[in-house]
């Protein structure tokens, strides 16, 4: 009766807490962004203090270091990448005709040929909706640069929530800790911390050297808007495998206008994400989350829409998915020993099989 009445109390919690949150949008979703902040901040913290400089020290200092790397983006990296996506903005319906034109030429190709193709409804299709994407985009930029108050005044809430988390973040969780069950108190606290940690710093890190990678490529090779482009390949990797669909995007915008360039730059990302998830990826992340490639697909969407339901924002959801359901996974497991469930068996060959 216990088990059955699981899933019904989930249901139930998690509707109350919707609507609990959503008349609290945009604050749950400031207050998680400033934890995770927190938490990134904690890890130089605690290694500066285990090292024998004092806390209060290590706090000033990875904060001092925290807020120049904010300057020095705000004044050098933002305004770069907002003319640059303003530029594209302002191009991209020349290179949807230029698209369209090598669309053109591919369906004459094959016609030539005595192959069947039908490019025609395609290239239509395709530039109507393409040139009503980049209005569409080119709207939310003006409308973003318009909120820059609103913007501005959210950037500070988070800045000193996560000042405050960080200067109070152990003696939060312990009094947090508190209302759970001794038996798992030890058990989530230290599962939750490792996990969080571990994976938005690894994650972070890689970001930042991915996107500073390709940066220096681009730069050298010459990509029109190529820190835009590095960016976004670069911090799209704190989505599992939204890197991958996003160098295929740029790349093939790029095709439109060159396709000489979309191929440079699709063969040149996915070389330094190699060498990335290759070489880099497992000093840093190693066994930290733990799931199958499947379940991960799977806490994506899962994610992303448990995050809009309760008023957080699919974003929001979907970078928290995969920590989450890693944390859950292990609950599951320790759960499963508790109740002394039995070791699934591998299926042996029989001789039919055979």
């Amino acid at each position: 009766m216990r088990v059955g009445l699981t899933l019904p109390l989930l249901v139930l919690n998690l509707f109350v807490l919707r609507q609990l949150l959503v008349p609290l949008a945009p604050f749950p979703a400031l207050f998680l962004t400033a934890a995770l902040i927190a938490f990134l901040l904690d890890i130089p913290t605690r290694w500066l203090t285990g090292h024998g400089v004092p806390r209060r020290l290590s706090f000033l200092l990875v904060m001092g270091a925290g807020l120049g790397l904010l300057v020095l983006v705000a004044l050098w990296l933002l305004p770069r990448l907002v003319q640059q996506l303003s530029d594209l903005l302002h191009a991209l319906p020349g290179w949807l005709v230029q698209g369209e034109i090598l669309l053109n030429q591919a369906q004459d190709w094959a016609t030539a040929h005595g192959l069947p193709a039908d490019f025609g409804d395609l290239s239509s299709e395709l530039l109507s909706r393409s040139t009503k994407l980049a209005s569409q985009l080119s709207q939310q930029l003006l409308s973003l640069l318009g909120a820059t108050l609103t913007l501005t005044i959210n950037s500070v809430i988070v800045v000193v929530l996560a000042v405050f988390l960080l200067a109070g973040g152990e003696s939060i969780s312990q009094g947090l800790g508190r209302w759970l069950p001794s038996s798992w108190r030890q058990l989530v606290l230290s599962t939750v911390y490792r996990t969080f940690r571990g994976y938005f710093a690894g994650q972070v890190v890689l970001a930042l050297i991915l996107s500073g990678a390709q940066i220096l490529v681009f730069t050298l090779l010459g990509i029109p808007y190529g820190v835009l482009f590095a960016v976004a390949i670069g911090f799209t990797t704190l989505i599992p495998y939204a890197s991958a669909l996003t160098i295929i995007l740029v790349s093939a915008l790029l095709a439109l206008e060159n396709p000489r360039t979309g191929l440079e730059v699709l063969a040149v990302a996915i070389t330094v994400g190699q060498v990335v998830d290759q070489v880099i990826q497992p000093r840093l992340m190693g066994q930290i989350v733990g799931l199958q490639p499947a379940w991960l697909l799977v806490s994506l969407p899962i994610g992303a829409r448990v995050g809009s339901l309760l008023g957080m924002g699919d974003l929001l959801g979907l970078l928290l998915a995969v920590p989450v359901a890693s944390c859950l996974k292990t609950f599951l497991d320790e759960l499963a020993r508790r109740l002394e469930l039995p070791e699934p068996q591998a299926l042996a060959p029989t001789a039919e099989g055979i």
